[in-house]
């Protein structure tokens, strides 16, 4: 085929080409763990099929544009940045991560992140779509935090979208990129995507400092806030100080996984939180971080083979709350340790027995992105940990990405009731800019959600045709009847918002 041909197959035939990148026995082992961790029951013989090509389509509540979908689904947009919510803020900007708690028949609580940072550039601030802090905050400079959504399936087709009730229900964090639902569903552990030192005598707005240290995890609890008061929440130390992505709870073990994103160009770890009490993770516990036996300080940014298992051992971090500012002062500790370096680690999920994070930048094929220390960034990587009782488990790839157009920049993820994965696009539209056509299927810059069938096999299921943000916080309803999902959006009213959406889900393999 020529390179135009190969696109168009690769989009219309729902990127057919991905099945080929895994093969024989590790494509069957794929199939068995990903149906194992599904939360529900699989989909017979659906479960490896995509939904067909995608069509622009227009909101229900509102006909506005955002996303393209697939014939039969449909959509609300019922949080928008800027809009009035009902503790009479207005509703924050950059959402991110988020958690979602209930089913369509009892409703559905949404916890999301607010990724507030700083500009770049002096003076220093945080922008206009914020979150003032609370008098009960951690840290009453810093203006990120979370949203609560209550989401009303009966209201789905009225103007509101489904939205029943939205407030701000945690202040005084900054970054708060993803996180995760904790032990016994508790509520939500909002991760802060940096490591900042404290403000000192320097004042305000001279410098991108807040009051107090940041670079932790915090408890979000369910039913901890309401309209106008929302949560006090002091940070886990013991759980580390370091550019938190995200967090999952083995719903088994009470353990807590933790993927780190330092940047580019920067080693970043994959760890592990071995609470005293998984109920209560101010009574600290023990950090460690993942290394590959046998091969102390490896490199798996590059070089991996699809399928193949890595023996893990864990090492212990003694001091997890360094103090300064250096973005990954944990990971070169347990780096120097023999713990195993990979490139800009996001999204985490639990599945049953199986942990699944994203490396955003991690594989062979390459985006043109060239880091610092050399390393050439790549178009993403999903792996899989496997624990296996008291051993320190398996590592596998489960996925890497041979092309942009195939998957580009995965950050979210989540796993869908039916078992497939669904993985969040966060692709800059920076890493193509001005490149050649020099991929036989190179594609322009899109923020897609990309579905992963129970055999590995890659496919479009939304597109961003609203704006280039990137998607996140991709989430389900218990009952797995509506996917909940954020466009991230500017500092800018109606940028970015929450979506639900809802259709023949039993037709594909999410």
């Amino acid at each position: 085929m020529t390179s135009v041909d190969r696109r168009s197959f690769l989009k219309v035939g729902g990127i057919t080409a991905g099945a080929s990148i895994l093969g024989g026995t590790a494509l069957q082992a794929v199939s068995t763990r990903m149906a194992q961790a599904a939360p529900g029951s699989g989909r017979g013989g659906n479960a490896n099929a995509s939904y067909g090509p995608l069509f622009p389509t227009a909101s229900l509540n509102d006909g506005l544009q955002w996303l393209s979908l697939p014939e039969a689904f449909e959509y609300t947009i019922f949080s928008k940045t800027g809009a009035i919510m009902s503790d009479g803020r207005l509703a924050a900007r950059s959402h991110d991560g988020m958690g979602a708690f209930g089913s369509a028949a009892s409703g559905v609580r949404l916890i999301r992140n607010q990724e507030i940072r700083f500009s770049r550039e002096a003076p220093f601030t945080q922008g206009e779509f914020t979150i003032e802090p609370a008098a009960n905050a951690y840290d009453k400079t810093a203006e990120g935090g979370n949203t609560t959504l209550t989401f009303d399936a009966s209201r789905f087709r009225s103007p509101s979208g489904g939205l029943a009730q939205d407030y701000v229900s945690l202040t005084g964090t900054v970054v708060n990129c993803a996180g995760g639902v904790s032990y016994c569903q508790t509520g939500w552990l909002t991760c802060e995507e940096i490591v900042q030192e404290e403000l000192g005598s320097a004042p305000p707005g001279s410098a991108a400092r807040t009051e107090r240290k940041h670079g932790y995890v915090y408890l979000n609890p369910l039913t901890g806030s309401a309209p106008g008061s929302p949560a006090g929440a002091a940070p886990f130390l013991a759980m580390g100080r370091f550019a938190h992505e995200a967090a999952t709870v083995d719903k088994c073990t009470g353990i807590v996984y933790q993927t780190e994103d330092a940047g580019s160009g920067r080693g970043s770890g994959f760890y592990r939180f071995l609470p005293n009490n998984s109920g209560d993770l101010a009574q600290g516990g023990v950090l460690q971080i993942l290394g590959i036996k046998g091969k102390p300080s490896s490199d798996l940014r590059e070089g991996q083979r699809q399928g193949q298992p890595l023996p893990v051992e864990w090492f212990t971090i003694q001091e997890p709350d360094p103090s300064g500012d250096a973005p990954n002062a944990v990971f070169e500790v347990g780096f120097a340790q023999g713990a195993a370096k990979f490139n800009r680690l996001e999204g985490c999920w639990d599945g049953v027995d199986s942990i699944f994070f994203a490396s955003t930048s991690g594989g062979d094929a390459k985006n043109g992105d060239v880091n610092d220390d050399g390393f050439a960034e790549g178009y993403g990587q999903i792996w899989e940990y496997i624990p296996r009782g008291q051993s320190g488990g398996q590592l596998v790839l489960l996925f890497e990405s041979p092309d942009g157009d195939v998957l580009d920049s995965p950050d979210n993820i989540v796993v869908s009731p039916r078992g497939g994965l669904v993985l969040c696009e966060d692709d800059s539209s920076s890493a193509n800019a001005g490149q050649n056509d020099i991929s036989e299927f190179f594609g322009e810059d899109k923020n897609r959600l990309i579905g992963l069938t129970l055999q590995g096999q890659p496919f479009p299921f939304a597109e961003n045709i609203m704006n280039d943000s990137e998607l996140a916080g991709a989430c389900w309803s218990d009952d797995g009847e509506f996917l909940f999902v954020n466009i991230f959006g500017y500092d800018e009213a109606g940028s970015g918002g929450t979506l639900a959406i809802t259709g023949p889900w039993q037709r594909g393999a999410l």
